[in-house]
């Protein structure tokens, strides 16, 4: 099997009103109406600025000018680049902090998460997680588990972001090994092997926690700040 290199960028979204109209200026017609339904116009910053740096970083990597790069996507909705399609990429924001990853010839994904309270935190893990992961983290103590959550579902997004169903596929159903966190303990038939897949753990620091999974072994992971 081969093994990946993976490049990940970190960084923050920080767009001043004078780099908008650029980041803007970047994205294509399909964006510009994905951007014009969000309502809350932060977010509709955001949005602008994280697709306009993705198209920014792809347009390195297959040598285009960003505003050539041209997005189909699969049944599911997820993106890849109709004229380069074996360049997989992903990304993830949470608040102001913002993930890509990119890869060659394999599926990937990436979450990123903010790790705060929630009064539902075990509720949700009942229903998100296998009975593997359930008990495992049932045994842990109690200043162990919020932080234990998020690992457990940014792992689990990053696995269904790749696959490219994302949530729909059934998390609880997308198991990862609480003894190896590195990989997967069951999957849906649907999504190949279980041996096949590789986590990766990322600690981005303030309190946000993520992962990244492909389908091989990574050979080697490079983060790069944005």
């Amino acid at each position: 099997m081969s093994k990946h290199s993976l490049d990940i960028w970190l960084g923050r979204l920080a767009a001043s009103p004078a780099d908008l109209p650029f980041y803007r200026s970047l994205l294509d017609r399909e964006e510009r109406v994905r951007a014009q339904r969000i309502r809350i116009p932060q977010r509709q910053d955001y949005y602008a600025e994280t697709h306009a740096r993705l198209r920014l970083l792809l347009s390195e990597t297959v040598n285009a000018a960003p505003t050539q790069l041209r997005f189909s996507r699969n049944a599911h909705g997820k993106p890849f680049l109709a004229d380069f399609p074996d360049v997989a990429f992903n990304l993830s924001h949470t608040a102001d902090r913002l993930a890509i990853a990119v890869v060659r010839r394999c599926r990937l994904g990436i979450d990123i998460e903010t790790c705060k309270p929630r009064t539902n935190l075990s509720a949700l893990a009942a229903k998100c997680f296998g009975a593997e992961e359930m008990a495992y983290w049932q045994s842990l103590p109690e200043t162990e588990r919020l932080a234990a959550f998020y690992y457990f579902w940014t792992r689990k997004e990053a696995f269904v972001k790749a696959v490219g169903q994302g949530i729909s596929l059934g998390l609880q159903h997308c198991v990862i090994n609480p003894a190896h966190p590195t990989g997967m303990l069951h999957i849906p038939a649907s999504c190949g092997a279980s041996g096949d897949w590789s986590l990766h753990d990322l600690d981005i620091g303030d309190g946000v926690l993520g992962a990244v999974a492909v389908d091989g072994p990574i050979a080697a992971m490079t983060v790069r700040t944005l």
